[in-house]
């Protein structure tokens, strides 16, 4: 069996991809395929954070558009993350995985406040953590939040699961020529303007020098090959 060549993770999924073929709402069997995964990365002797988008709900400015205030409708993107977080926490328990859910904004009755030595506390038990709520503020993706969350618990590296297999020179859907890159730096990332992350999550993961792997989530198996180093999607470092 492969190794490891990470002791301690946070993985990003987006709430798209866990909505599977739908596109919206949620899909229990890829989320049960993940969380098969993410079983199989914890026997492995790694420490997994998790922090989910809520695309699959609501995606905060770009749902509300100039409908809502700004503010407003970002809060309801938190609240998705959390419905997001609470599906994923049930699977994981269905199938004995240790998990706890902890929320950037507090809803003690819901979720643990979040406090990063108590994380770090159940990281080290070999528990899943879930990271809700993004970073708790409004204008702050939830990349950005997998970003702040990974330096805070001290992660090795950013194991970006979306539904794109890689960082490309152009959309791949649009340009036929479009060329997929292997490895990028950060500096290349943010002067051309790439769609890995957004700037902000991008210039904190380049600012901590925290390593990002962006990777199809179509195959859930994509987490395992990631984290054993094998040569998957683009990674994104110094």
């Amino acid at each position: 069996m492969a190794k490891p060549v990470y002791r301690r993770v946070l993985l990003k999924i987006s709430g798209e991809a866990l909505a599977g073929e739908k596109h919206t709402g949620l899909d229990f069997e890829m989320i049960g395929r993940v969380c098969d995964v993410v079983k199989e990365c914890l026997d492995l002797g790694v420490q997994v954070g998790l922090v989910v988008g809520g695309g699959n709900f609501w995606r905060g400015l770009k749902d509300g558009g100039d409908r809502m205030e700004r503010t407003r409708a970002d809060h309801m993107g938190m609240l998705a993350t959390v419905m997001n977080g609470l599906a994923v926490a049930d699977v994981c328990e269905q199938k004995n995985i240790p998990v706890r859910v902890q929320t950037a904004i507090e809803m003690r009755s819901i979720a643990e406040p979040y406090i990063r030595s108590r994380a770090i506390r159940h990281l080290e038990k070999g528990r899943v953590v879930i990271f809700g709520c993004g970073t708790g503020n409004p204008y702050f993706s939830t990349d950005t939040a997998a970003v702040l969350r990974a330096a805070e618990i001290g992660a090795d590296v950013i194991l970006l699961a979306k539904n794109v297999d890689g960082v490309y020179s152009a959309d791949p859907l649009k340009d036929p020529h479009a060329v997929k890159y292997d490895t990028i730096s950060y500096n290349d990332v943010l002067s051309q303007h790439l769609m890995v992350m957004d700037s902000t999550a991008t210039s904190l993961s380049m600012d901590n020098h925290i390593p990002v792997l962006l990777f199809a989530l179509k195959d859930p198996q994509n987490i395992l090959r990631a984290l054993c180093g094998e040569k998957i999607g683009t990674i994104v470092k110094e």
